[in-house]
């Protein structure tokens, strides 16, 4: 694998404005914006600090196609592959992993408690999304996408494939743009599965996150399987595993220097974290729009606040090129591309060395 490690770019104008967009679940980016640390940093130098998840539909849509110059997109990894696969002149500037409770609902009475109970059952499938973007309609079918690779996971960790199990689409409305940027992992478009469940058309639902699980527990439905609790993380790969940093080249380009300080504040309070949980969980109630202090302890118990720390580790680019490769097969992309020639480890190189 070849990774984009040229020289460090010396034009360091400052940017009026650095945004930044995250999806509702556990970021170094949210917990740094959330503290004040980000917005402190570049106040001397004038940069106002901006997020997508507060500035109306009007920049909403570049959570999906990353066309915003000096935006730092840590988010789910299905609409950043896309984008890449589109063409956007993005790069992959660090890979996070969460395990954020990915679980297989089933019904109170259903005999499956294992992967292996899944042979011959009926398992939902969320439809093609209907979005407003028609150039990334493919890539905004987030929750089919992350459910396809879910039941792929927990049937090869049984030794079984799509052939012993049954795929029952469910048409569904998906979040659109004005509905708050959730990367299609809210409880609108876990609904329709879940109330196909409650009726019996299926037998298992995909699904993963706080407000999905407290959504499961209102419709009086059960864990039956807990992805997290498979070993090995090739069965775990999906759209927040591994979760990437992304950034426009322009960014790299012509702000390199203040790329580098955003990053280097996100990762002093990933360090932060580790030794204020109660603080942390408080603000992550709020980030990943959960009802509860027990939803947050449901759905994020398995993972650990080092996991907020980004890396670009062969394991890690591994596992990420195991899901390009899937969403690729499964017709989620548009074409193919070099996960090689995306990379670019020098802005997080540098982060760690300011932080030393």
């Amino acid at each position: 694998m070849v990774l984009h490690v040229g020289p460090v770019p010396s034009h360091n104008v400052a940017p009026k404005e650095l945004w930044f967009t995250r999806c509702p679940v556990p970021t170094a980016t949210g917990l740094a914006y959330n503290l004040g640390w980000l917005q402190d940093e570049f106040l001397r130098d004038g940069v106002t600090i901006r997020t997508l998840q507060e500035s109306g539909t009007q920049y909403g849509r570049h959570h999906y196609d990353h066309r915003l110059p000096t935006l730092i997109r840590e988010g789910g990894n299905i609409l950043a592959i896309a984008a890449r696969a589109q063409g956007e002149p993005t790069r992959l500037v660090g890979l996070t992993w969460i395990e954020e409770s990915q679980v297989i609902l089933v019904r109170d009475n259903a005999e499956i408690s294992s992967p292996s109970d899944l042979k011959g059952k009926r398992l939902a499938l969320p439809a093609w999304g209907d979005h407003d973007l028609p150039s990334h309609a493919r890539g905004t079918s987030i929750a089919r996408g992350m459910s396809l690779h879910g039941y792929k996971g927990i049937l090869a960790n049984a030794g079984l494939s799509f052939d012993d199990v049954d795929l029952v689409e469910i048409d569904g409305k998906v979040p659109d743009l004005a509905s708050g940027l959730h990367d299609g992992v809210s409880g609108l478009d876990r609904m329709p599965a879940l109330e196909a469940l409650k009726r019996g058309d299926v037998d298992a639902v995909y699904s993963k996150g706080a407000p999905a699980l407290e959504s499961a527990r209102e419709a009086g439905l059960i864990i039956g399987i807990q992805l997290d609790d498979i070993p090995d993380p090739r069965f775990r790969v999906n759209n927040g595993t591994p979760r990437p940093i992304t950034v426009h080249q322009d960014l790299i380009d012509n702000h390199f220097e203040y790329l580098v300080r955003f990053l280097a504040v996100t990762l002093r309070a990933a360090d932060w974290a580790t030794g204020h949980m109660a603080e942390f969980c408080e603000i992550l109630q709020a980030e990943t729009y959960a009802g509860s202090a027990a939803a947050i302890v449901d759905a994020y118990a398995r993972s650990t606040t080092i996991s907020l720390h980004p890396t670009l580790d062969g394991q890690r680019l591994s596992l990420f090129e195991q899901q390009k490769k899937f969403l690729l097969l499964h017709g989620f992309l548009d074409a193919d591309f070099s996960l090689g020639d995306w990379v670019d480890t020098r802005p997080l190189d540098a982060a760690y060395k300011l932080i030393s």
